[in-house]
């Protein structure tokens, strides 16, 4: 479409069962890879070798244990474990965790570990040597304007009604902001329309106010612009948020003043006082920041701000992984690239007439926000298998929500509130 459409536990034992796999649905979780000897070998040579130096206790079998102590991680199956390593890298240890080969009472402590470590785990020697290695992108993945719609389309049409299960009531889907910390499930819809207050706040959204919004998500930002007295133009590329968002607005009487477009960014047009956009550089790529960040220049008016909220990696491991082939990117968002602090100034600077006024962190909110979606996902297991989700797939998304918890607990992932400003020269 060219033309934007618009409308107003417990340690399980070494000899666990393993978890029963589709293999029409999940092909290459089903069956371990026929990796050869040498790459099977090599792979838990550097596994053995990584897990000596962590504060972890990794069994393998019925009697190997490695590392210095700390969380448990259970190998149930070393050979298709190292297998999967040696074939796929990172990705095989996801689908590993998947197939049920490996477990951790505490699968959030463990990950944490190896994230807090993420750039020790492979030597310096083969570090150099990555794009012989690690998988590639593959281009299909580009956020090209058909790319990104296929790229969206694969995480967020999954089901409104998965979302709708860990959640909360405001459906929104980034960071949280908290009074204080450690958080309670009872706080966090609190907690999201306060990120969101603050955020229409850094844009100053008011009375009259047109605004632009990045990413519709399922529409709890532009309901609350809208009650502020402003005009929200909306782009989403998911249909199944369009259609949610849509029905949330009319339910709450403010159609007349929201506009949700099925939209990509490239293809907005107009001038906007304010452009918001929370958590949806992440889906751009890399190799279209330069056109994000020059479409949020050319919408926003003079004297205006744009805001954004932004999940950030450090510098260093960012331009080491950049092309590189991820589980994340397989399995959960396709095409998706987290920038760093230093890439996003240099895209703002390089591209565009705007000004980094402010920016604030707060990854342990994020920690928080992650841990609630989690467990409330667990306390809906038997609601998830009812909506059609076999128990791989309910392997897959607690691997995803706890891998993410732990990159913000290590440090390793962070998360970012950007004020920018245009001046305005008509003065």
């Amino acid at each position: 479409m060219t033309t934007c459409e618009s409308s107003t536990a417990a340690v399980s034992s070494a000899t666990a069962p393993q978890a029963a796999v589709d293999p029409g649905r999940w092909p290459d979780v089903a069956t371990p890879p026929g990796a050869s000897r040498v790459r099977t070998a090599v792979a838990r040579a550097m596994v053995g070798r990584a897990l000596r130096q962590l504060p972890l206790r990794a069994q393998f079998g019925d009697a190997t244990v490695v590392g210095q102590g700390g969380p448990v991680l259970t190998v149930h199956r070393p050979d298709a474990f190292h297998r999967r390593i040696g074939r796929y890298g990172l990705v095989g240890f996801g689908e590993s965790y998947m197939a049920g080969e490996w477990d951790a009472p505490d699968l959030v402590a463990a990950l944490t570990v190896l994230a807090a470590h993420a750039g020790d785990l492979v030597p310096a020697p083969l570090q150099r040597l990555r794009r012989l290695w690690a998988l590639q992108r593959p281009r299909e993945q580009r956020n090209t304007q058909g790319g990104s719609r296929t790229n969206i389309s694969h995480h967020y049409d999954v089901s409104n009604d998965l979302f709708a299960l860990f959640l909360d009531d405001t459906l929104s889907y980034s960071a949280a902001v908290f009074r204080a910390l450690p958080a309670t499930w009872d706080l966090l819809a609190e907690a999201q329309r306060r990120k969101i207050d603050r955020l229409l706040d850094l844009a100053d959204v008011r009375d009259g106010s047109r605004v632009l919004e990045i990413g519709t998500g399922w529409g709890e930002l532009a309901l609350r612009a809208a009650s502020r007295g402003a005009r929200v133009t909306s782009l989403t590329l998911s249909r199944e948020q369009r259609d949610l968002a849509r029905r949330r607005i009319d339910a709450a009487g403010l159609s007349d003043r929201i506009d949700v477009r099925l939209c990509d960014y490239r293809e907005a047009r107009g001038t906007y006082d304010a452009v918001v956009s929370v958590e949806m550089i992440e889906a751009v790529g890399a190799e279209f920041w330069p056109v994000y960040f020059r479409t949020l220049d050319q919408r926003l008016a003079p004297g205006g701000r744009a805001v954004l909220q932004a999940i950030t990696m450090p510098h260093e491991r960012m331009l080491a992984s950049r092309s590189t082939y991820t589980w994340i990117h397989k399995y959960i968002f396709p095409g998706g690239a987290l920038p760093s602090v230093e890439a996003v100034a240099e895209a703002v600077r390089d591209h565009t007439g705007l000004a980094i006024a402010r920016r604030d962190a707060y990854g342990a909110h994020y920690a928080e926000t992650l841990r609630l979606w989690r467990e409330r996902f667990a306390e809906h297991t038997d609601d998830v298998a009812a909506l059609g989700f076999d128990e791989t797939f309910r392997r897959m998304w607690t691997f995803y929500l706890a891998y993410s918890e732990a990159g913000f607990r290590s440090g390793y992932l962070d998360v970012q509130q950007y004020l920018l400003t245009k001046e305005d020269t008509r003065r």
